[in-house]
């Protein structure tokens, strides 16, 4: 036995089985477990809370892309009413244009037209006038002759039938 009390590792046995009879006296283990329990508690519980925020966030995400394709398809039916929009404008101001064309082209066709006919009738003004002149001439030429004394008494004979 001797030999066992002067053996240091005796000692260092028996104070580590001391020092854990201490500790399991004391309720350390009990400590420790509830200690390890607690942080599993909490563990589960930021688990939990990370699940719940991963699901609302899947959620939004969801809402949102709903939202993002939605304000895309509305974007498309905008542009879509835009080209349909522009194409009737397109169309109806080309329908217009030619409206003012052809009714330009009629007003030009009655000036024409009108201008043609004073054209003609002051061509047959001048060619009555220049007749007339042309009358006055030879019947001033032919009284100056002599032939005015006769004219004038045949005039007078035929007037008396004329009348009747």
């Amino acid at each position: 036995m001797q030999e066992i009390i002067n053996n240091p590792e005796y000692w260092v046995l028996l104070s580590f089985l001391i020092f854990v009879g201490l500790l399991v006296y004391m309720g350390v283990p009990a400590l420790l477990g509830k200690s390890l329990d607690d942080r599993a508690e909490r563990i589960r519980h930021e688990l939990d809370e990370a699940r719940r925020l991963r699901e609302e966030a899947q959620a939004l995400l969801t809402e949102y892309q709903k939202k993002a394709r939605e304000a895309e398809d509305e974007a498309k039916s905008i542009i879509d009413q835009a080209r349909k929009d522009a194409e009737a404008l397109e169309k109806e101001t080309e329908a217009k244009l030619a409206e003012t064309v052809e009714r330009r082209k009629k007003l030009a066709e009655e000036k024409i037209s009108r201008a043609e006919a004073q054209a003609v009738s002051d061509v047959k003004a001048s060619a009555v006038d220049a007749a007339v002149a042309a009358a006055e001439k030879i019947v001033a030429d032919k009284v100056k002759a002599g032939a005015g004394k006769s004219l004038i008494d045949a005039g007078i004979k035929s007037l008396g039938s004329r009348l009747n």
